[in-house]
């Protein structure tokens, strides 16, 4: 399954979007893959927000032709990473222009870490391969040195966007928030009380992606909540963590009859637990919760 979700480097909450399966869709005889599922999320996401302005944050296996033909057909902006070893030519055009004076490199240190010489540069107008001359990218550069001299850190992204020394270090920190992909939203969902698995299959008659949407459907509940709920992140602040929340939730939910999901948290966030009524036999066999 190829998830997406919306992104800020300055959020630790993420927004995810409907889900893409990968497998073989109807009358098709080919397996399906990544890049076929990525095709129909974004096609699916442009039909469903016409307007949306997006810059879609990628790793290497997306910076391909093919792929950036598509965003640009569909008006998306992008940042996708890019290696030396699957981009040999891009790189050998990036040192020419370095070589003759047609990039541009932006060098400070962070007072909070002196030792850390932080490194930008970024060159316009590159062809992305060989194969595809006609299909120019920008490059951007991002490298971390230690005191040592030494490079800690390196990362490299093109974009279509058009680079500037004030502009260049926000997108730098877009291109590094495509991590959130993997540290706020599958870790969190493997080890946060969702019990999110590897399982390599999609059920017999689909149920594997049953669970999977209904999962990601909790999932943006929540993230909302805690983005934008005072209450829930009062509750959230209080126990420490997620799967505390989930824990303390699941145990109400068992034992006392809310009038709502607000009552609920409410009495979890002031301990009113021991003012409520002891719930009748018959409400611990219907809804455990109302919702207005």
């Amino acid at each position: 399954m190829l998830g997406v979700v919306m992104v800020h480097p300055d959020h630790k909450q993420v927004i995810p979007l409907a889900p893409e399966p990968i497998i073989k869709q109807d009358g098709d005889n080919k397996n399906d893959c990544d890049r076929y599922a990525a095709k129909r999320l974004l096609e699916k996401i442009r039909d469903e927000h016409p307007n949306l302005q997006l810059i879609v944050v990628e790793d290497g296996l997306a910076s391909n032709a093919p792929h950036i033909r598509l965003l640009k057909r569909l008006s998306m902006h992008f940042l996708l990473g890019v290696k030396p070893d699957d981009h040999q030519h891009l790189f050998s055009q990036v040192t020419s222009a370095q070589d003759d004076g047609r990039a541009t490199t932006i060098r400070w240190t962070d007072p909070a870490v002196p030792d850390v010489l932080c490194e930008i540069c970024y060159v316009h107008h590159l062809p992305l391969n060989k194969s595809n001359p006609d299909l120019p990218v920008n490059f951007l550069q991002y490298i971390e040195y230690g005191a040592d001299g030494h490079i800690r850190k390196k990362v490299s992204w093109v974009t279509d966007l058009t680079i500037t020394r004030e502009n260049a270090g926000h997108l730098v920190r877009g291109g590094r928030s495509r991590w959130k992909v993997g540290n706020e939203t599958f870790n969190t969902l493997k080890n946060q009380g969702y019990c999110f698995e590897h399982n390599f299959g999609h059920g017999k008659i689909n149920l594997s992606v049953v669970f999977a949407m209904l999962m990601m459907l909790t999932f943006l509940v929540d993230q909302t909540q805690e983005l934008c709920c005072p209450l829930f992140q009062s509750v959230h602040k209080k126990l420490g963590s997620r799967r505390a929340v989930w824990d303390h939730v699941r145990s109400h939910f068992r034992h006392f009859q809310f009038q709502s999901m607000q009552h609920l948290c409410e009495v979890v966030l002031y301990d009113l637990a021991k003012e409520l009524p002891a719930p009748t036999f018959a409400s611990r066999h219907h809804a455990r919760a109302r919702v207005p």
